[in-house]
């Protein structure tokens, strides 16, 4: 959220679309929590930020979702918007995985910004990729995650409202 934040008052963009996939390919389904419950999560932590988004947009794609094929959807649905895919330099090193990837980077804009151990030489970048210079933050999903399963507070790292639905569905699982 710090870094949409940032991008949209100090970058050049005038909002964030969270999009929320239902399957990404280069994960396994079983590390995903459930589609609706992601979305409602992102929902939470976007309400009240005009600049922000919140989407299901890729729940109406076909699975598997390939970031080509919801850019070239977003751009036929939205011709008025440029879009920018926004990823981390850790996912730009495993960029030339991704399908299509040669295509995405042809055919769209890309952000990529700073991850701690990732670094990323700009001048070598193509033509539509280039570097976020933003600050750099070092607290990621993952850490968020493991803080929550070992029990960890966590209200400082999550919007309130996220926080407490979190808190709400730990308790009605020991229930």
């Amino acid at each position: 959220m710090a870094l949409a934040n940032y991008l949209c008052e100090y970058g050049d963009l005038d909002e964030v679309w969270f999009m929320v996939t239902p399957h990404n390919p280069l994960k396994e389904e079983n590390e995903l929590m459930d589609d609706k419950l992601r979305l409602k999560l992102v929902q939470l932590a976007t309400e009240g930020y005009p600049k922000f988004r919140a989407s299901d947009f890729e729940f109406h794609l076909p699975r598997p979702s390939y970031t080509v094929h919801t850019l070239d959807a977003l751009k036929r649905t939205y011709p008025q918007h440029t879009f920018h895919l926004v990823i981390g330099s850790d996912n730009w090193r495993l960029f030339h995985r991704w399908y299509e990837s040669e295509r995405i980077i042809a055919e769209n804009h890309l952000l990529v910004y700073p991850r701690p151990g990732y670094p990323v030489e700009a001048t070598f970048l193509p033509q539509n990729v280039r570097t976020v210079s933003s600050p750099v933050f070092e607290i990621s999903s993952t850490f968020i995650r493991r803080a929550i399963e070992e029990g960890k507070d966590v209200r400082y790292f999550l919007h309130p409202a996220v926080c407490d639905e979190l808190k709400r569905m730990q308790n009605e699982s020991l229930n």
